[in-house]
């Protein structure tokens, strides 16, 4: 049968399609050049060039009458500009689906029959395309690639009923009554590219591996929240035979892994979580899992070991990967839903279950220096009444035979954060109660025997000088602001006094005095701070805890050379006169 075009229309010069073609072929080998370089500027430009020039490419060739010689082209032009457009934006846009809509009035437009767009939606246009599509076979392979990248779509938008109905469609009458998405997926089978066919990003049968492999991953992990296991297991087995990529395969392993422990295979589960750790870096999700696994199986060590590698892994930003220019399995993947295996939260979430784990299998004097390390992580939001948190914290410390230091830190991480709420009176309120209980505190009898890493870092002499010279300064800071600054001197002092290496108390002291015109005494304290910033000094920080090392970031002084400085040329000055 002859193919009809519109009247008083007729098919380009062949010299014209030529062009047009190698156009399209120049600008797709750009992009390829420019998926090579990683991440960097240069290859974001050429890929934006290529995409500009493929809208202008396209723009040119809808701007003729529709004839089927040109249609190849022009759908092939509509697959890798929308291929490049969502790989670079990381998804799709409504106008992307306007687009295929579009390649598809003009398959009509060539057999006279475009008045169907006009009474049916995407879905009917789809129907009559594939239908007119049997009289013409050179079309066939370019309108499956945009019939899959329709799939794409319609799978990210979680339109499962018009996915399914049009892979129906592309199956024929072999699968006409089939509902199950991967059956039909399985059974899709692309056309073959000719050799002379444009060149695309990303041809059809790719393009169909990943969404056979998306799909078996989506349904896979929804299947595991429902509790539909043996069906999940399935699933899930599918997506990891498939052509999966590394980051994926992971997350598979890691789906796995919690349905089989879910089927009471922990042994198997085990074997996909160290899988999982071992294929890639992304280890948040296979390392929860795991602590869960262990807390099944009673091994408390192992489980606690876990969710320390977990709080570790969540606190190390992930290297960012360059994303292929081409559509993706994690494209076509939803973000995870709270309830799913792969939902790891964010790293003060795991330090709060590990300093809880610690507390409920009776390791008192670990879970206090977690909640403290927690509560030093929580500062940074700003979230001072959070009483279950606090509360579990001093009940962690208390629990502790040495547990005064860690019950005060409490006190002046909760005065820190009124601090930073501008809170005043509540904040000195909490120094002075963490005060009271640390000059109540003695250090850990060495002669006892070998202490842990908590108990080393809390009640050593060190770290015992340092917390009481923080919540010291800390509370003269606030003398300070509250513009009573004899009480802040009072507080400086006695913060040099406990814990004379701290020169941080010492500088906060040389200003007090400065503003109170104690000259005498402010110029022996600034030739003792001038001799000792000529020595080398050493690091006393590197064994404290955490949250002690956050306390005294904060009370840090600013510019203490500059201090120095100005100090040295206000004497200069009283010299000369």
């Amino acid at each position: 049968m002859a193919h009809k075009t519109p009247l008083g229309s007729s098919a380009p010069p062949t010299s014209c399609l030529d062009l047009w073609r190698e156009k399209n072929d120049q600008l797709v080998r750009q992009a390829k050049v420019a998926q090579d370089l990683g991440l960097s500027l240069r290859r974001q430009q050429l890929a934006q060039d290529a995409l500009e020039g493929l809208r202008g490419l396209l723009h040119s060739l809808q701007g003729l009458p529709a004839a089927v010689s040109v249609l190849p082209l022009e759908l092939s032009v509509i697959c890798n500009f929308i291929t490049l457009r969502a790989s670079l934006a990381q998804g799709f846009t409504e106008d992307l689906a306007q687009d295929i809509q579009r390649g598809l009035e003009r398959v009509l437009e060539t057999q006279e029959q475009l008045e169907a767009r006009l009474e049916h939606g995407l879905r009917e246009l789809w129907d009559f395309v594939l239908h007119v599509s049997s009289l013409l076979p050179e079309v066939l392979p370019a309108l499956h690639h945009l019939a899959g990248l329709q799939a794409a779509i319609w799978l990210s938008t979680n339109h499962l009923g018009d996915l399914t109905f049009l892979l129906q469609t592309l199956n024929g009458s072999q699968c006409r009554a089939s509902e199950d998405l991967l059956l039909l997926l399985k059974t899709w089978r692309p056309p073959a590219e000719e050799s002379d066919a444009p060149l695309t990003l990303q041809d059809a049968r790719s393009l169909r591996d990943v969404l056979l492999t998306a799909f078996a991953h989506r349904q896979g992990l929804q299947e595991l929240i429902t509790g539909s296991l043996p069906r999940a297991l399935s699933s899930l087995h599918e997506a990891a035979s498939s052509l999966c990529p590394r980051t994926v395969l992971v997350q598979v392993y890691t789906a796995l892994g919690t349905c089989l422990r879910k089927m009471g295979s922990p042994q198997k589960a085990l074997l996909y979580l160290i899988a999982a750790l071992k294929g890639g870096s992304t280890w948040g999700p296979p390392l929860l899992e795991a602590s869960r696994l262990y807390r099944q199986l009673g091994n408390t060590a192992a489980e606690i070991e876990s969710l320390e590698l977990l709080v570790e892994a969540l606190s190390v930003s992930d290297i960012p990967e360059a994303p292929q220019l081409l559509i993706e399995v994690e494209l076509l993947l939803p973000r995870p839903d709270p309830a799913s295996p792969l939902h790891c939260g964010t790293q003060s979430q795991a330090k709060y279950l590990l300093a809880s784990r610690c507390l409920q299998t009776g390791r008192a004097e670990d879970a206090a220096e977690h909640y403290l390390d927690l509560l030093a992580l929580l500062l940074d939001v700003s979230e001072p009444k959070r009483p279950r948190l606090w509360k579990d914290a001093r009940k962690g410390a208390r629990e502790s035979p040495h547990c005064s230091p860690w019950v005060s830190a409490t006190y002046l991480l909760q005065g820190q954060a009124w601090v930073q709420l501008g809170a005043r009176k509540e904040a000195i309120s909490e120094f002075s109660r963490c005060l009271e209980l640390l000059f109540r505190a003695t250090p850990k009898d060495k002669e006892q025997g070998p202490a842990s890493s908590c108990e080393q870092g809390c009640t050593s002499d060190v770290a015992l000088q340092q917390l009481r010279a923080a919540a010291l300064i800390s509370r003269g800071l606030e003398w300070v602001a509250s513009g009573q600054d004899t009480r802040a001197l009072q507080d400086f002092l006695l913060s040099v006094q406990v814990c004379p290496g701290n020169q941080d108390a010492s500088f906060h002291l040389l200003r007090t005095l400065r503003r109170l015109d104690r000259r005498d005494e402010a110029t022996a304290l600034w030739r003792r701070l001038e001799a000792q910033t000529e020595l080398p000094q050493e690091n006393a920080t590197w064994s404290l805890p955490l949250y002690l090392e956050t306390c005294l970031g904060w009370i840090r002084p600013p510019d203490c050379e500059t201090l120095l400085a100005e100090f040295r040329t206000s004497l200069l000055k009283t010299c000369d006169l």
